[in-house]
């Protein structure tokens, strides 16, 4: 169970955070049969926030002084980004505040599980603020506590349970993280999801992997040789998982299914696309995307993969970049001496992590500074000792 502290935004910042029928198909709440490339995003971000809010930012931070440290997640718009003290993924962020103790606040600018396992690292005494609540992740959302058990109590009944261990994706809830814990499994971030399989494997024979289905099979089909036929999908929306008992019992791999609304969108198609339109392109993308589109890429890694790998490509180079477009506007500005495009034609910015823009930080950064503690994250103690537990031992990993 997750605990959160709510306050309403000042009427200065006029905001609006009710759900639409569209921001619960982004949770995640809802599905679209037809599709698993996500929410359509034509267009662009609306334009920068008034210019008075950036004075407001910066005059409410430097009152807080060292109370306040700001996370600031890749995916981030620029405006954002801007008063972050630290930037990185969702997992380095989290650490990033453990390693900052006297900070008072620690406030996350990413989405809601990246802010519970912030809460989960860091001591009883920091409090963690997201500055809009309904900055979820749609991937996240896919996998919930009941569907889980549910999914267990599958297993148990194919007579396979004993032989499963669950490895979760960084990108889900604490309960989810928990439930890893608490069946003697582990965490794992796309850097280190080959690591976190192999020592799965050293202590049972199969894997239910949450909540992305794209990692999981990547992963194991590209960095571990097995093959597609190894994995099988389990459906939370269908009895049984839509898998028959002997299918689970044939599986070393129990794929949930989930996906990244960002990655999952795009294609075999982009691919060809792009190197049709830019002879002598590289294609690098994100681990989170489909297979086939891996399989066609030149190049697949993390978030810090792709920073670090254009950081070190030698000027001149041409790149089709397979993620949230933020990150790949902030690489091409950073090198101008590269060709560095988005891998897809339709932008597709992350929908619920561009909730937190600068009004919502101004707000947040203001209440601090009065004194107004709002927007807390806070995991109950039960399922932070069973997340932490799972967390741990990603860490101990060789």
């Amino acid at each position: 169970m997750r605990v959160v502290t709510t306050a309403q935004p000042r009427q200065a910042v006029d905001l609006d955070v009710q759900p639409s029928p569209l921001a619960l198909l982004l949770l995640g709440r809802e599905a679209d049969p037809r599709s698993e490339r996500g929410v359509e995003c034509p267009g662009d971000l609306p334009s920068p926030s008034d210019p008075d809010l950036v004075e407001r930012a910066r005059a409410a931070k430097e009152k807080l002084g060292d109370k306040v440290f700001v996370l600031g997640h890749h995916y981030q718009r620029d405006e954002v980004i801007q008063f972050a003290d630290v930037t990185g993924d969702s997992f380095k962020l989290a650490r990033d505040a453990a390693n900052k103790p006297e900070a008072e606040y620690i406030v996350f600018c990413g989405v809601h599980f990246m802010a519970e396992s912030a809460d989960i690292l860091t001591s009883d005494d920091q409090k963690v603020v997201l500055p809009d609540l309904a900055a979820g992740c749609s991937m996240a959302d896919m996998a919930t506590a009941e569907q889980v058990a549910e999914c267990w109590d599958v297993l148990t009944d194919a007579g396979v349970a004993e032989s499963v261990v669950p490895v979760s994706y960084m990108n889900s809830s604490a309960d989810i993280k928990a439930f890893t814990g608490k069946h003697g499994g582990t965490i794992c971030t796309s850097s280190n999801a080959k690591r976190a399989l192999d020592w799965a494997y050293e202590q049972g024979e199969k894997v239910l992997f949450l909540p992305d289905q794209h990692l999981g099979r990547n992963t194991a089909v590209r960095d571990m040789g097995m093959s597609l036929d190894d994995c099988v999908l389990y459906n939370p929306h269908k009895p049984n998982g839509g898998l028959t008992v002997e299918e689970l019992r044939n599986a070393r791999m129990i794929l949930w299914r989930g996906h990244c609304s960002v990655h999952g969108r795009f294609s075999l198609e982009s691919v060809e696309d792009v190197r049709a339109r830019i002879p002598g392109v590289r294609v690098l993308v994100h681990p989170e995307c489909k297979y086939e589109v891996v399989a066609a890429a030149d190049e697949v890694g993390s978030t810090e993969y792709i920073i670090k790998a254009l950081d070190a490509a030698p000027a001149g180079s041409k790149w089709a970049i397979g993620t949230e477009l933020n990150l790949v506007r902030r690489l091409a500005n950073a090198h101008p001496d590269k060709e560095i495009v988005f891998l897809d034609k339709t932008v597709c910015f992350c929908s619920t992590m561009n909730r937190i823009d600068l009004p919502h930080l101004v707000w947040t950064l203001e209440s601090l500074a009065a004194g107004n503690l709002v927007n807390r994250i806070e995991v109950d103690r039960e399922t932070e000792s069973f997340a932490k537990l799972a967390l741990e031992r990603m860490l101990a990993l060789p």
